[in-house]
């Protein structure tokens, strides 16, 4: 058997490259849904089934209830063992049922004529709950079959850049396509303006929800692939055969005495809810298209240039990761983002919808020529920006650092129940998303409904908009700053984590048992 995929029990476990790029292509799968559902779901009930704010009090609702899932599953991941493994049922069985769910969604729900709302009202819930059961099977794989990939400090931190480039490839895929897509399915009148927005064409959602489907099916065969070899007993944990079984009721005494994980929630929630804030399609149709005023021509080039400046920030923060730690990347970058983000907030305010020099302008679609504010907000947003979205994951990969800790103080290996207890919070945190936008649209303009590129410009749109791609993601940010202070799992203490357990896993394979290697290799709090 070669080195890279010998059993832990032989030493460091590492991943070969292509497992440490293929596996994380299993977030990519699920953030195809992550823009499908939870950045389009609330503009399709609102504009298309004409639900109403009612749309967006249920993606808060679905997502306390994708929460509140999450270590249901995540229990259930720990006590499940098939002839293909621990992890990749999760990722079928979550995929199937995410397609199926988001076709009767998208397709089916449209065609209940309105004078029978009440039942489009129960078809968009149940349809909804029915892909968040599926989203949670597929999304808590990420975060707890990290810990079978690799253990070796210096390969982990290569997961948070293979993880956001899979990202990318789901997310940013969908987030180009469907602007483009909906640009067709536009109604203009005479003089070429916008009078109803293809968000609120049904005709675009059949169109997106098979390109969807097939890119996130695609990507999770290839990180089915990618985890297949890794996804066995002798990588769980001190050894398979060694694994003792956790009782429900011990999960929380468990959580109460593992103290980075309880720090690392409030830093991913603070990471997660910045990120679902300040890209929210509606915010940022509002920033670009009615503060701005040229949504087609502003929204891509600002997308394209903020994925060019993460590039750097993904190589340094991989490079600090392995010199310092995770820790250290961690609030070094969201330290940089936080920063920039105050110029960002200088210009959106004194931005000026009267003044074509106080916007945005590029020189194509439209547009004029490249202002200094362009040049100053393209700065400051692209430092802000690729800062944070090269960090945005980088608690994923810590999660794996905070279940290895677990194994190293308690001898217990559960990685389903610690993975899901942090997405428990995110998702809690994050579910405040939508709510927020809606809102803070109804509060600051008094919109009843989700504005649209046809909505007319008003300074309290202005205000919302200020508050939402700026204010909000400062705070979060600052939370994340206050969490990792105290956050003990630094470079050097996981390099200790692993020689422990490595020590802890030859032992049990030449004949000790769990209590014995745990009496002769004790871990340190």
């Amino acid at each position: 058997m070669a080195k890279e995929n010998a059993p832990a029990a032989a030493g460091v476990n590492r991943a070969k490259m292509y497992q440490l790029a293929l596996f994380p292509l299993n977030n990519g799968a699920t953030n195809v849904y992550f823009v499908l559902i939870l950045s389009y779901v609330a503009q399709f009930g609102s504009s298309v089934l004409k639900l109403g704010m009612f749309a967006s009090i249920m993606v808060t609702v679905m997502r306390v209830f994708d929460a509140v899932t999450d270590p249901i599953i995540g229990a259930l991941m720990d006590r499940t063992s098939t002839k293909i493994g621990k992890f990749r049922p999760f990722m079928i069985i979550g995929s199937a049922i995410m397609a199926l769910s988001v076709i009767a969604l998208y397709i089916l729900t449209p065609l209940i004529p309105e004078s029978v709302m009440w039942l489009r009202y129960v078809a968009f819930i149940v349809f909804y709950a029915i892909w968040v059961i599926g989203y949670t099977f597929q999304t808590s794989v990420t975060r707890a079959g990290q810990t079978v990939l690799t253990n070796d400090p210096n390969q982990r931190p290569l997961f948070t850049i293979f993880n956001t480039v899979g990202s990318m490839l789901g997310m940013g895929v969908m987030q180009f396509l469907i602007p483009m897509i909906k640009n067709s399915y536009n109604i203009l009148d005479e003089a070429g303006k916008v009078v109803t927005s293809g968000y609120a064409r049904p005709e675009l959602y059949r169109i997106i929800t098979p390109i969807g489907i097939a890119v996130s099916v695609a990507l999770t065969v290839l990180a089915i692939i990618g985890i297949a070899k890794k996804d066995r007993p002798e990588f769980y944990g001190l050894g398979g055969g060694a694994q003792e079984k956790v009782k429900v009721s011990e999960y929380m005494e468990i959580i109460r005495h593992n103290k980075p994980m309880q720090r690392l929630m409030v830093a991913g929630a603070g990471c997660k809810l910045a990120l679902a804030i300040a890209t929210n399609t509606t915010v940022l149709l509002a920033l670009y298209g009615i503060l701005m005023g040229n949504y087609d021509s502003l929204y891509l080039p600002m997308m394209i240039l903020g994925y060019v400046f993460a590039v750097p920030f993904f190589l340094l923060s991989v490079r600090t990761s392995q010199k310092l730690g995770q820790k250290a990347s961690l609030t070094r970058y969201v330290a940089v983002a936080l920063v920039s983000y105050v110029g960002v907030l200088a210009l959106l305010i004194l931005s000026n919808n009267q003044n074509p020099s106080m916007m945005l302008s590029f020189p194509f679609n439209g547009g004029g020529a490249i202002n200094l504010y362009t040049v100053l907000f393209i700065l400051f947003f692209g430092l802000g920006y690729g800062a944070y979205y090269a960090t945005a994951d980088m608690p994923i990969p810590m999660v794996a650092d905070c279940s290895d800790y677990e194994t190293y103080r308690s001898g217990k290996y559960i990685p389903g129940i610690m993975g899901t207890l942090f997405s428990l919070v995110d998702k809690l945190v994050s579910s405040l998303a939508q709510t927020l936008v809606a809102f803070l649209f109804l509060l600051f303009a008094g919109l009843s409904e989700l504005p649209t590129d046809a909505t007319p410009y008003s300074p309290g749109i202005k205000t919302a908009v200020i508050v939402m791609f700026c204010v909000i993601p400062m705070l979060a940010w600052a939370a994340t700053l206050w969490a990792m202070k105290g956050y003990s799992l630094t470079g050097a203490k996981m390099k200790e984590i692993q020689k422990v357990n490595s020590a802890r896993r030859q032992g049990i394979a030449e004949g000790m048992s769990v209590e014995e290697a745990m009496k002769e290799w004790p871990g340190k709090e």
